[in-house]
């Protein structure tokens, strides 16, 4: 912390409750990163952009890809000075990819250019507060006592990312205490491996879907639900689950122990304390922690055309679903829903109206363009009314 303070504030922007603040590196404008628990490193997306900033490489890695199948290359820049308003990053190291990561903000609706990991933030205790959008920054010493209404779990901080033990309910009525993986940079609720061990089941509905984008690509796997998991005796019903495919990349999830991992659709229902000086997780209830949990009740993927208006377009559509019906296909490009142009809507606003409320009509004017060429095109009107799939 720049002055000798107990704490100090730094303010940030969540969107489906991934945290994002601004940062400058050595001086320059201030840049839009991820806060990502579930990373070691500190990031930054484009070997262009860390040109332009200046920095100094020392070495080139390879990195593999969370979807197992893709080597991304890297330059070590090992010396860098972070600015976050009243606290600083002293001597941080970069891993810089050298080809340019755009997805993020296809799927975000947000430019990100990089990721804070467990590097920047594991000498002090670190407050996260979702319902004011706050971080609180703690002096290493202070914190002793946990703060009230938070109870206190055991975290593990192995190969620097954090862990705790939760407890799932199964659909088949089955009990399991999975090692968990706390991962704020996920968009995920619940995801359970099922590669790492058979006590996993998969419930008796579910549904095949895009699970998230990764550095090293798109995940895939199905969507179910849990009867319920607790942390710290705090019990959430009828959890999302997300259940990927095995990639090879599973050998390193069974190396770690792991049965899974926690993301924001869990995380951004509670408050946090993530004190890596004192190895503990203190946890207590959001404003939110009762809400339902919702899945996409139209069939549509929505992404946004990075570096671009706020133009949003259907990534994919999920075959028998309200959307699909009504005769929607993929790579149409949302103009209006509900007769408001979509340039006024965030995509995370889109996201949580095509969630919202089963039974809610919805209806599209797109516009279909013919092949390559941006100067053929048709624009359709489609209606449909929203159904809860899982």
């Amino acid at each position: 912390m720049k002055e000798e303070k107990r704490k100090v504030t730094i303010p940030f922007y969540a969107t489906n409750s991934l945290i994002i603040i601004t940062v400058s590196i050595n001086g320059n404008t201030p840049l839009n990163f991820l806060v990502d628990t579930g990373v070691r490193s500190n990031i930054l997306f484009s070997k262009v952009l860390g040109d332009a900033l200046g920095l100094e490489y020392t070495r080139r890695i390879k990195l593999v890809g969370a979807d197992g199948n893709d080597d991304l290359m890297a330059s070590v820049s090992p010396i860098n000075h972070f600015d976050l308003g009243p606290v600083e990053g002293i001597f941080q190291s970069l891993l810089v990819l050298e080809d340019e990561f755009l997805e993020l903000e296809s799927v975000i609706g947000t430019p990100i250019y990089g990721i804070l990991g467990y590097e920047f933030f594991k000498y002090n205790p670190v407050k996260i507060n979702y319902d004011v959008g706050e971080i609180e920054f703690y002096r290493t010493s202070a914190m002793k006592w946990k703060p009230l209404f938070y109870r206190k779990l055991e975290m593990a901080v192995e190969d620097n990312k954090p862990y705790i033990n939760a407890t799932v309910k199964q659909k088949d009525g089955s009990i399991i205490n999975p090692k968990l993986l706390i991962d704020t940079g996920a968009n995920h609720g619940l995801l359970l491996n099922r590669e790492t061990t058979e006590k996993i089941t998969m419930p008796p509905l579910f549904i095949a879907s895009e699970l998230g984008q990764s550095l090293g690509g798109v995940l895939y796997g199905y969507i179910g639900r849990v009867d319920y998991m607790k942390i710290a005796n705090f019990k959430m019903d009828e959890v999302l689950t997300s259940y990927p495919d095995e990639t090879p990349f599973s050998y390193v999830i069974q190396n770690s122990g792991r049965f899974g991992s926690l993301g924001a659709e869990v995380l951004g229902r509670t408050r946090l304390v993530f004190d890596y000086p004192r190895n503990r997780l203190l946890v207590r209830k959001a404003d939110n922690f009762y809400t339902p949990f919702q899945f996409d009740m139209s069939g549509m993927s929505l992404k946004k055309i990075p570096n671009d208006d706020n133009r949003i377009y259907i990534s994919d559509i999920r075959v028998g679903s309200p959307a699909h019906r009504a005769g929607v296909m993929a790579f149409d490009e949302i103009l209006t829903i509900n007769k408001i142009p979509t340039f006024i809507w965030e995509l995370g606003e889109l996201n949580k109206l095509l969630r919202s409320d089963p039974g809610k009509e919805i209806n599209l004017e797109i516009r279909r363009y013919e092949g390559d060429d941006l100067t053929k095109y048709k624009d359709l009107q489609f209606t449909f009314t929203l159904k809860k799939q899982i």
